[in-house]
């Protein structure tokens, strides 16, 4: 249902409810009006008649002509002689007519019950006349038909009028609204350089803003994600080509000394001895660049010791190439009981943090820390080297730390300060 149809449909019940409620009370003033009226007018003609009987003998000439008068003209007055003779006195104002006639049934919500009276007149001679008014406030009705009439079609056009108003003004928004809706439907097919223009209603213009900043951040992303996807597969490419070489340079060399070596045993007189040992120097020196292939390509400690295992092996490792730079570990134990998924993905973290360090830092020491508590687990890297200003321009090393938390539904946010060093904290709530 559309908000336009939903603000009419409000506005027209609305209306309608101002309606029966003004209806109503309208009604019930005009039976009260109406009421009051005839109760005036017959105690006006009951004093008129008994001060013009009260000084003669007879019934007054006048008598006749006062079914004309204005204020009494809703009464049909009768007098009853002592005999039981009944005197009518018919009424000389013109008849309503039928196209002002109000409708039969406002008549019987306004007329409520008939009104007839009874009054005994006594003459100056002593004589008792019986004075017999019946009220018909058919025209006084009509009066008050006509006044409602008035007011309901003045109702009616301020009703219309509202309706217009509203759906004046709510055109505007509304066109404001589907302007925003097909801006967002673009960009929801990745057009993030579809801009919203400028709105003149202030809350129109601030979503607009906040749409706009949106689909610049969402460009943004895009274009982060594309470059990182890009030097990902750069770097594949270059892992396969010097995983071929070192193949090629380690393994087929040492390939054909082991097969020249056992071809020259075969020979007679030649020197076991010699052969033997040079073969298994050759084995050795395979085993030790497998080992090494097998470590970068994944460290297999992490899958038999765990990852605080595996983070004190990569510590050593980088203590032997760099000495002068001092790594103190804070782990708990729970890390090796923490998926595999996850594990290596905070290896990874740890490892490009410390590549990082030995490589732009130029720090004396370094802290990590790793802890495990009941919202989650929290991820601490910090050294004392030059730091830098942080920047939305970030590497492709940063870029992709924060892929790797991001995948776990984690964050990782980075604090550094030139001269101040570099600290990386990164939390992963509880799957």
């Amino acid at each position: 249902m559309s908000l336009r149809y939903q603000i009419n449909i409000r506005i027209f019940f609305l209306s309608l409810s101002v309606l029966l409620l003004g209806g109503s009370i309208a009604i019930w003033q005009a039976r009260t009006a109406v009421n009051k009226e005839v109760n005036s007018s017959i105690q006006l003609a009951v004093k008129l008649i008994s001060f013009g009987f009260s000084h003669s003998s007879q019934t007054p000439d006048w008598l006749p002509q006062l079914n004309a008068l204005e204020e009494i003209r809703h009464l049909t007055v009768q007098l009853q002689k002592p005999s039981g003779q009944i005197m009518s006195f018919p009424h000389t104002n013109p008849a309503i007519n039928d196209e002002n006639k109000p409708p039969q049934w406002f008549i019987n919500l306004v007329q409520g019950e008939p009104l007839k009276t009874q009054h005994t007149l006594t003459l100056s001679d002593g004589k008792q006349l019986t004075l017999m008014i019946q009220a018909n406030p058919l025209d006084e009705i009509t009066e008050v038909w006509q006044e409602n009439i008035a007011f309901f079609a003045s109702f009616c056009s301020l009703t219309l009028l509202s309706f217009f108003a509203v759906n004046l003004v709510f055109n505007k928004t509304l066109n404001s609204i589907t302007t925003i809706v097909n801006a967002l439907k673009v960009i929801e097919t990745g057009q993030y350089q579809q801009k919203l223009p400028p709105f003149t209603v202030k809350e129109y213009d601030d979503i607009a803003l906040a749409i706009n900043q949106l689909a610049d951040k969402l460009s943004t992303i895009k274009r982060e994600n594309r470059a990182l996807a890009q030097h990902t597969l750069e770097i594949q490419e270059d892992e396969r080509q010097r995983l071929a070489q070192e193949l090629h340079d380690e393994l087929g060399q040492s390939l054909t000394a082991i097969k020249v070596m056992a071809v020259t045993a075969a020979r007679p007189k030649a020197n076991i001895k010699q052969s033997t040992d040079a073969i298994i120097n050759t084995c050795d020196h395979l085993m030790t660049v497998v080992r090494s292939m097998m470590h970068q390509l994944h460290p297999l400690v992490l899958t038999e010791l765990g990852l605080k295992a595996t983070l004190e092996d990569l510590i050593n490792h980088w203590a032997i190439r760099q000495p002068t730079l001092k790594i103190s570990l804070d782990c708990t134990n729970e890390a090796d009981r923490l998926d595999a998924k996850i594990a290596i993905q905070l290896f990874r973290v740890v490892q490009e943090c410390l590549t990082n360090t030995v490589r732009h830092a130029k720090a004396t020491h370094v802290n990590i820390s790793l802890a495990i508590d009941r919202y989650g687990l929290q991820l601490t890297v910090s050294d004392n080297g030059q730091g830098c200003i942080i920047s939305e321009k970030t590497g492709f090393g940063l870029l992709g730390m924060k892929e790797r938390i991001n995948s776990l539904g984690g964050e990782l946010l980075l604090q550094s300060r030139p001269q101040q060093g570099m600290t990386l904290f990164a939390s992963i709530p509880h799957a």
